[in-house]
């Protein structure tokens, strides 16, 4: 068989091994063998190819995951969050950066309805949230929605809301991405108007100050469960080497795990809009302290430091 030839057969299989993130040792083992397979059969026929070289270097990649793969004996619940959810976002980076120029493209368009038609805020938040604002702005307390409640009944709502909201824009991503597509541009719709209207009443800065101390979580956190939702679709329409029904079952898989790992930080979410929010005197440099810090740590835990961990070769197995 001649070089291009077998390039041109195999390249697909080759990309998908050094992209597609796996912390499986049954997997990582395949893998080896398919790659050392081609990797004798280059040796043969193209010796000092550039062919050769490149499945040489994979190969010793691969090689170098397998012995790093050992099994973790540690706690099962710190191996997750230490390495296998931050493993998940590395693998989909891409997803994840859809899901937020998605979502930041439908807020902006849900603002934009909002300044150009008067009656967008109300067809979206509904009259009486509306009024019930307008009457609190009317009393000087503008944000005074987030006192109207026991902050334990609060908590509890909130908390189960968002977490079943992530749960449902996830499986609809089994419309090939769509269902989740949709559910995004509802929230951030919802979100956007909902911003300008506040802007609108000369309250922008101060609905920054009060309502994203829990928001910077919230939103976050949404983004990251329509990537989830975007993994599930995407493992039906591209399912690259893979039986379609093998890709499925993998980004299933995947998906599921970014879901569970947002419970907490919706937890942490619905504490801070509970308890924390409703105290809208607060001094200014606290709200931005827990704002900034919120932020920074998503922005850490999702993307730097599965990138660290990445050019480490950090990668623990677990079992299924």
């Amino acid at each position: 068989m001649r070089e291009p030839l077998f390039v041109k057969q195999n390249s697909g299989k080759w990309k998908s091994f050094e992209e597609a993130y796996t912390q499986s040792p049954d997997e990582l083992a395949d893998r080896f063998i398919q790659i050392t397979d081609d990797l004798a059969y280059a040796k043969t026929f193209y010796p000092n190819s550039k062919t050769t070289a490149y499945l040489n270097g994979l190969a010793a990649r691969l090689h170098q995951s397998i012995y790093k793969n050992k099994k973790v004996k540690s706690n099962r619940f710190i191996t997750f969050w230490k390495y296998e959810l931050p493993a998940v976002f590395k693998q989909y980076q891409k997803q994840l950066l859809y899901s937020f120029i998605l979502f930041t493209v439908f807020g902006l368009m849900g603002a934009l309805s909002a300044k150009y038609d008067d009656q967008f805020v109300e067809l979206i938040l509904g009259h009486e949230y509306v009024a019930m604002t307008n009457a609190n702005i009317a009393k000087g307390d503008p944000f005074g929605i987030y006192k109207s409640q026991n902050e334990f009944t609060m908590f509890f709502q909130i908390g189960m809301n968002n977490i079943y909201v992530s749960f449902v824009c996830y499986v609809a991503g089994v419309f090939c991405g769509a269902g989740t597509i949709f559910f995004m541009f509802r929230n951030a719709v919802m979100l956007g108007s909902f911003e300008y209207f506040f802007f609108s009443k000369g309250l922008g800065w101060q609905s920054i100050l009060v309502i994203w101390i829990h928001g910077t979580l919230e939103i976050s956190s949404l983004i990251i469960a329509g990537c989830a939702g975007l993994i599930l679709g995407n493992s039906l329409l591209f399912p690259k080497t893979y039986k379609r029904i093998i890709s499925f079952k993998r980004g299933a898989k995947d998906g599921l795990k970014i879901i569970i790992g947002l419970v907490p930080i919706f937890a942490i979410a619905a504490f801070f809009e509970s308890f924390v929010t409703r105290h809208t005197q607060m001094p200014v440099w606290l709200s931005l302290l827990i704002l900034g810090s919120s932020l920074a740590f998503m922005i850490w835990y999702v993307v730097i430091y599965p990138n660290k961990l990445y050019k480490n070769n950090t990668l623990y197995a677990t079992e299924d």
